[in-house]
């Protein structure tokens, strides 16, 4: 199947070589084309340019993008979204006066997302969960990074990553899947946790190991939840069985998480809503991607990433949803843009460029997703008639979504 998209308005995210991530001051570059086709065979994208040299070119669909706008769909690189239930009541109790800390100590949180998974089949699980995805792709998300973290049994998590493995067998978007077993202490360890990271080292690894269902280790490295020796240790036994390492950190507090991260070259640090110097200077001399959760900060009202101090330290960022129960229950990646720029003081090109190159680097596909460049995958959208880019951030309450094409396909 062979599309050809014409007249378009303006192309984003035009690149003529393939690069795997922008830092620093190119983080403000947005390559773009105006008055321009993009031609799809399959799925990849194999030529595109100005309408003045679309000359001869035959195609079996013509799309006309008149007034429309075209860039690569979202690559979003932290999610959640392979949970049971919600956690709606939890919401009003913050609205009531209870911090996110107070509720977790009171067995909500992660524990009452874990119960509630505990007791769900794979099958109810998987039903959930491909109601959610289907709406991120509409949204305009073409490649999605899935944690479990909600089981905290061998079961259960073993459970989340075979919904995982199904998602990926049986939707067109790109998926990685990611073990985070260590996301919180279950209530049987509260008094060893000892006991739990040997649980996750020497059970729940091999047996991931052996049904291949994990691309990435993670763990939530925080006060209260997993030291840094107790990170150390899930990250090397987890890179022993050939996991990449990355880290939730700096949420709420800074006690060396991002040095840590980079020692054990993580694909990506996330959260940062805390940050310090010594944060900046490892993150210098690393390949590590800084990635900011603002759909978190605006739902638990806490402090955003200063993307500004990052990206005028010359470093890169990305952006995800974090899409979970308890601190960011919206896949909504247009959302994320808008509130990068309004909250964040991101650029609207800073901010789409962490949510397409950069966003594919911290799931490590950027060689084939994240740019408009020939050989790659063929996710685009197609927005409706705009008046510039800068419009989408801009007017945040609204769907300037018209298409979404994944691996060559109208969805």
């Amino acid at each position: 199947m062979s599309i050809l998209i014409t007249n378009i308005r303006e192309l984003l995210q035009v690149r003529d070589s393939s690069i795997s991530k922008v830092s620093g001051k190119e983080m403000k570059y947005l390559p773009t084309i105006k008055n321009a086709y993009v031609l799809i065979k399959d799925d990849i994208i194999t030529d595109f340019g100005s309408m003045n040299d679309c000359q001869n070119i035959f195609a079996e669909q013509t799309i006309d993008a008149t007034g429309k706008l075209v860039l690569p769909t979202w690559c979003d690189s932290h999610t959640h979204i392979v949970y049971a239930g919600n956690r709606e009541q939890e919401f009003v109790d913050r609205i009531n006066g209870l911090s996110y800390e107070e509720i977790a100590n009171r067995g909500g949180g992660i524990l009452n997302s874990a119960k509630t998974l505990q007791n769900t089949s794979e099958d109810d699980l998987y039903k959930q969960s491909i109601k959610r995805v289907k709406e991120v792709m509409q949204l305009g998300t073409g490649a999605i990074e899935i944690k479990s973290g909600y089981g905290l049994t061998v079961e259960a998590e073993l459970k989340m990553l075979r919904v995982i493995k199904r998602i990926k067998r049986d939707f067109p978007i790109e998926v990685k899947a990611t073990f985070l077993g260590a996301h919180a202490l279950p209530s049987l360890y509260k008094d060893n946790k000892e006991g739990y990271i040997n649980l996750i080292t020497e059970e729940m690894l091999p047996k991931i190991a052996n049904e291949q269902l994990a691309d990435y280790i993670d763990v939530f490295c925080e006060k209260g939840y997993f030291s840094l020796d107790d990170t150390d240790k899930i990250l090397s036994a987890g890179k022993e069985y050939g996991l990449i390492p990355k880290i939730h950190v700096n949420q709420f507090n800074t006690f060396g998480g991002v040095a840590l991260g980079a020692i054990h070259n993580a694909l990506s640090v996330d959260h940062l809503e805390e940050l310090n110097n010594d944060d900046i200077v490892a993150l210098q001399v690393s390949n590590t991607m800084p990635v900011a959760l603002p759909s978190c900060s605006y739902f638990l009202s806490i402090p955003y990433t200063p993307a500004r101090q990052l990206i005028d330290a010359g470093l890169p960022l990305a952006l995800a949803t974090d899409y979970n129960p308890g601190s960011s229950p919206s896949g909504n990646m247009n959302f994320v843009v808008s509130t990068a720029c309004i909250k964040m003081k991101m650029t609207p090109e800073e901010a789409i460029n962490a949510a397409t190159i950069n966003g594919a680097y911290a799931m490590g596909i950027s060689n084939m997703y994240g740019s408009i460049s020939k050989e790659k995958k063929a996710n685009l959208i197609i927005t409706k008639e705009v008046p510039s880019y800068n419009y989408l951030p801009y007017a945040f309450g609204d769907n300037h979504i018209d298409k979404v094409i994944i691996n060559g396909k109208c969805i």
